[in-house]
């Protein structure tokens, strides 16, 4: 009886099809779809969760509340910086006690957050606040620092927020009268706001949420995410501008649509760790169902059509206050906080609409850790041809009980290259980021510099987050 493995890499090589060589330098290669993977056996793909961690910020501030919502995460050289909207509606009144503001609260470490006290803006006879806006866009007010490299040093801060246009002059049509759509600022320090145009610059859609935007590196052009209805069901849609004042019209993008669920937020970005790909962790709003809230996750590799995963993300049980109405939003941004070189730290929040205040708590995840390719058996996935551009080949793994990893290196007809094999390299056990496979007679990648090699990796009780050839 030939072994398992043996009859694995029979089917493989029956299963495999010719592909063409796929460039991918030394980025890293995110092992959450098939994009990469030419054929697998007895492999499954596997949704991960982030670890819950301590509160990070209580809205707790007489110009703050509890719908105080609307959070962005952000790095900005050796500061953290966290944007939302203060509000407070009274439970009992049925009514909102003060109006919105945006503010910010500031970090060293990511996880202990101050308000600072920046003489802005008054409220309630004082100067003494962080409050960086208020007017026109206060509701959903998301800023982004510009990476554009034309980007002029007083606009290295921009945003977008939902406003509405009024005006009474007999110049303009009727239809704009009134029109609801997105407004533009900018700033040289994310504190000091300036209003960038007097009218809306997108106006096809409905935009009362967190509606995003930033630089994106692949597209060289402004991309904006945000809201719509489709047969009255909240979507998200996309659009983009060479200049941030000038947009596209605004299109759909495709999650499979046939799966109809509103989706609130989405939280889109591209990812730290390969800028290539995108992710988002939109809001499923459950109407009929106390207007319960829940983040999914999902991920794509042109920002238009997305991979989301069913389950929540952020499940109501993490760990407290998030059973309520509109009480488990995730925040935008990720961030890799000082304290852990091998994790990220992202937001999510709780506790809307009770008390006197809301929270927002800070939660834990793997680098790359938000899916894997995973076993609980013994399996086994072939890359595509991938051109060699480095010298050492690196695993995200974490392997369980007596899994391990074993890697052969094949070319393009499936065979392995001499010296390259499983059997001349070293097997990987344990949790790590970046593993390192190393083959016998210290060989390395740099012989096959520039060729075109197949990747066969065999494993068993094992999950394998990514890879990265460097």
């Amino acid at each position: 009886m030939k072994p398992l493995f043996s009859i694995l890499a029979l089917l493989l090589t029956v299963v495999a099809t010719a592909a063409e060589p796929v460039q991918i330098g030394t980025n890293i290669q995110l092992m959450w779809d098939d994009s990469l993977i030419e054929s697998h056996v007895n492999a499954s793909f596997k949704y991960h969760r982030p670890i819950p961690k301590d509160v990070a910020i209580t809205t707790d501030a007489p110009w703050e509340g509890n719908v105080s919502a609307y959070f962005t995460f952000l790095q900005d050289g050796d500061e953290y910086r966290a944007y939302y909207r203060g509000s407070h509606y009274d439970t009992e009144r049925k009514l909102v006690t003060h109006r919105e503001v945006t503010c910010v609260a500031v970090s060293k470490d990511g996880i202990h957050w101050t308000k600072p006290k920046l003489n802005l803006w008054e409220f309630d006879g004082s100067k003494e606040n962080n409050i960086v806006w208020d007017g026109i866009g206060t509701h959903c007010f998301a800023p982004f620092l510009d990476d554009n490299p034309a980007c002029p040093k007083n606009e290295r801060y921009k945003a977008v927020s939902r406003g509405r246009f009024v005006t009474g002059d007999f110049d303009v049509p009727e239809r704009q009268k009134g029109v609801v759509g997105l407004y533009i600022f900018t700033s040289p320090d994310g504190l000091n706001w300036t209003l960038k145009t007097q009218k809306p610059v997108i106006t096809d859609g409905a935009f009362d949420s967190q509606n995003i935007a930033f630089w994106d590196s692949n597209k060289g052009r402004y991309v904006c995410y945000s809201r719509l209805f489709i047969n009255g069901v909240r979507a998200i849609q996309y659009c983009e501008s060479p200049d941030f004042t000038t947009w596209t019209k605004p299109t759909p993008i495709d999650y499979n649509a046939e799966y109809r669920e509103h989706l609130y937020t989405n939280a889109i970005q591209q990812y730290p760790r390969n800028p290539k790909l995108y992710i988002g962790m939109p809001t499923r709003y459950l109407p009929t169902e106390n207007s319960r809230v829940e983040p999914i996750f999902m991920h794509s590799h042109d920002g238009m059509k997305f991979l989301r995963n069913q389950e929540p993300f952020i499940p109501e049980a993490f760990p407290q206050d998030r059973s309520g109405n509109r009480s488990n939003y995730a925040c935008r941004g990720i961030l890799q906080l000082p304290h852990s070189d091998t994790t990220y730290s992202i937001f999510a929040t709780e506790a809307y609409y009770t008390g006197v205040d809301s929270r927002v708590r800070r939660f834990e995840l793997r680098m790359d850790g938000y899916r894997s390719i995973s076993t609980t058996g013994q399996a086994q996935i072939v890359t595509k041809p991938i051109v060699l551009e480095g010298d050492a080949l690196f695993l995200n793994s974490q392997t369980r009980g007596k899994g391990g990893i074993w890697v052969d290196l094949l070319d393009e007809d499936s065979k392995p290259i001499p010296g390259f094999s499983k059997l001349e390299a070293d097997g990987l056990g344990g949790d790590s980021i970046s593993n390192e496979v190393c083959w016998k007679q210290g060989r390395t990648l740099k012989e096959l510099r520039g060729k075109p090699v197949k990747i066969h990796i065999t494993f068993s009780n094992s999950d394998i987050y990514s890879l990265q050839i460097k």
